[in-house]
């Protein structure tokens, strides 16, 4: 069991903007998880890898090939509070669930 978030790396976030839309995407995703993957990601450790992607067509393209796996996943806009623009995508997170089901959709990306 695992969850992988894929941040952008075209935006220039600094590490705590990074960390905190890393952080939204990871609960926002596993809230959209089925409460049987949850409690078993939950009790296994609740496994993450951190992934960089390009930028937001790639995390497009994450999302629809989520959507065709059938997995839960999240994506992130930000609020335009600090350094980004209101509604930048950032980030997208995929899972939990099990590892090869993330790695079908995630597994080709480089980690951040």
């Amino acid at each position: 069991m695992k969850q992988a978030i894929a941040a952008r790396a075209d935006i220039g976030m600094s590490a705590g903007k990074l960390a905190a839309q890393v952080a939204h995407g990871a609960v926002g995703a596993m809230l959209k998880s089925p409460t049987e993957l949850q409690r078993r990601w939950l009790d296994a450790g609740q496994k993450k890898v951190v992934l960089r992607v390009p930028d937001a067509t790639a995390i497009t393209q994450l999302a629809a090939a989520a959507t065709d796996a059938g997995l839960a996943h999240r994506v992130i806009r930000d609020a335009g509070h600090t350094e980004l623009a209101a509604s930048t995508v950032t980030v997208i997170a995929v899972g939990p669930a099990e590892d090869a089901a993330i790695d079908a959709v995630t597994g080709d990306l480089p980690l951040w």
